[in-house]
């Protein structure tokens, strides 16, 4: 199984740690586009239009600030760098060790800076919005939609489950595709986007601690027990099923 999430606004930088090394990141065939990415994020950021280019509030002083340290500061790991509602909910460092790995091994985070991470990657915090336009990079929404679908198909097996928990901002980088989108699951949550955040954390808790299930079918079945579901199959050939979930009270 591939559950797919987005990353958090909300960010923790680690006090201590080694400095990046884009090398030891998963999908080593995102290295170069990182590389500029991190340099040019890093060279905006210390400009005074940084807020403007990076698409992001003039009022998160501190966190563009630390963006012109991307090469030095401190790094920890994926999980615990994103610290937003989603991953308040799916609380990494409370699961079991059977369930720690299949969180590892099943999810991957779809970055603005990064491409695509796996919980285990060391990163540094890091403030830029994947709508944003940068200068000799081009918009990072249109460069990752270039780069990820080589990185990401080859990862897809067979007859895969695909769990999209992103928003639609982090789709639009990357979709399954022809006998990929099958399977592919986006899960949809009915209220306000804090409520759909926490929900999102939550499904994919579940999941990562039992076996992964084969179908959509079976992953409405499998969901049920913990929240009120309903799946909607796809209107055409090459769209996502519909997993509307809410938790059960």
């Amino acid at each position: 199984m591939l559950i797919l999430l987005p990353p958090s606004e909300g960010k923790t930088p680690p006090r201590r740690g080694r400095s990046l090394d884009l090398g030891t990141l998963s999908f080593p065939e995102l290295t170069p586009l990182r590389e500029s990415l991190v340099q040019t994020v890093a060279r905006v950021s210390g400009e005074p239009d940084a807020a403007s280019v990076l698409d992001v509030s003039p009022n998160l002083v501190a966190d563009i600030e630390g963006n012109t340290r991307l090469q030095t500061a401190p790094t920890a790991t994926a999980a615990h760098i994103y610290s937003g509602v989603l991953y308040q909910a799916l609380d990494v460092d409370s699961l079991d060790g059977s369930s720690k790995r299949r969180a590892n091994r099943w999810i991957v985070v779809v970055s603005a800076l990064f491409g695509a991470l796996r919980l285990g990657d060391r990163v540094p915090a890091y403030r830029v919005n994947i709508c944003s336009t940068l200068p000799g990079v081009g918009q990072l929404t249109h460069e990752w939609r270039k780069e990820l679908p080589a990185a990401l198909d080859a990862i897809v097996k067979p007859r895969e489950l695909v769990v999209d928990c992103r928003s639609s901002t982090y789709a639009a980088v990357w979709r399954p595709t022809r006998e990929r989108a099958e399977r592919w699951v986006h899960v949809t949550v009915p209220g306000a986007s804090h409520m759909a955040k926490h929900t999102r954390g939550l499904v994919t808790r579940e999941l990562v601690q039992a076996d992964a299930p084969r179908t959509p079918q079976a992953l409405a079945e499998r969901l049920s027990e913990r929240f009120e579901v309903e799946l909607t199959a796809p209107p055409r050939a090459g769209r996502p099923w519909q997993l509307a979930a809410t938790p059960r009270p």
